[in-house]
């Protein structure tokens, strides 16, 4: 299967022996009122595409029922964890699965809540401190609180629950001009991601709406961690794509992958190639 066949949202690429593993929100469901499950897509070669093989799939005891997003899947320690965000009704929220393989299957792990259980939350990534110390960075939705937010809370170690308050690192106004509202003057943050270069410095990549569409941004924290002052003075992509991550591929080189367009149900995944210089990452 090539890339172009592939109807995934929020693509998401781990490489595990020699071979890379892609995750997605499924585009036909994104944004209906069921959803049933999540897959991955393997390559050796980020051409052709085994799959989709389904790697979480909903129980009858399992509390969500639609908006199975943006799943990110890490190695960590012994096993495989994924941060998904589900919703029903009432509530939408990250929850941590756990597998033994790259493949799945994905169970639930993380005991609920991560979060205030009143907040509306999406689109939780994983974040490893220099001491080793496990953070999810989420997005607080701009449905609720109009102008979107990202925010951060320290995990136990094991990844099971929420260890202190949660603290806010931005909101997606912050980044103006480079970002514009959306619906009745709202402002969204997605998928936050964070990259950490060879020369220290830690970036969060992160999407909302620019002037031409959904548009992948780039903020620097000024002390280079998670608890400096974040700030977006860049754009990466502007042509209608985002809720993308940063990753080098089997040969050494920066590769940024997201989805494109910005359309239900007619979006797919993008490889590209990146360099970096100076400090900054440079599309080539």
């Amino acid at each position: 299967m090539k890339l172009n066949e592939i109807n995934i949202r929020d693509p998401f690429v781990l490489i595990h022996e020699g071979r890379y593993y892609m995750y997605g929100t499924r585009g036909e469901t994104a944004f209906e009122k069921k959803a049933y499950g999540l897959d991955v897509y393997i390559s050796e070669d980020m051409e052709d595409w085994d799959g989709p093989r389904e790697v979480f799939r909903k129980t009858a005891d399992f509390w969500a029922d639609r908006n199975f997003w943006a799943p990110e899947v890490y190695r960590y320690r012994d096993a495989f964890y994924m941060f998904a965000t589900f919703a029903d009704r009432k509530d939408q929220r990250t929850v941590i699965l756990k597998a033994d393989r790259p493949d799945g299957m994905f169970k639930p792990w993380s005991e609920q809540p991560l979060m205030p259980q009143d907040w509306r939350t999406l689109d939780g990534t994983l974040y490893i401190d220099d001491a080793g110390r496990p953070y999810m960075v989420f997005c607080r939705e701009w449905k609720q609180v109009r102008d979107g937010q990202i925010w951060a809370v320290e995990l136990d170690e094991d990844l099971k629950r929420a260890k202190g308050e949660p603290f806010m690192l931005f909101k997606a106004s912050e980044a103006k001009p480079l970002v514009k509202s959306f619906l009745f003057r709202c402002y969204v943050t997605d998928g936050p991601y964070f990259v950490r270069t060879e020369d220290g410095k830690l970036h969060m990549l992160w999407s909302s709406y620019g002037h031409k569409g959904y548009v992948q941004l780039l903020a620097r924290s000024d002390t280079d961690d998670l608890k400096g002052r974040f700030t977006t003075n860049e754009a990466l992509y502007t042509s209608d794509g985002g809720h993308g991550m940063i990753f080098k591929d089997l040969k050494g080189d920066y590769r940024l992958v997201l989805h494109t367009p910005n359309t239900p149900k007619k979006e797919h995944p993008v490889f590209i190639k990146l360099d970096y210089r100076d400090g900054r990452f440079l599309c080539s």
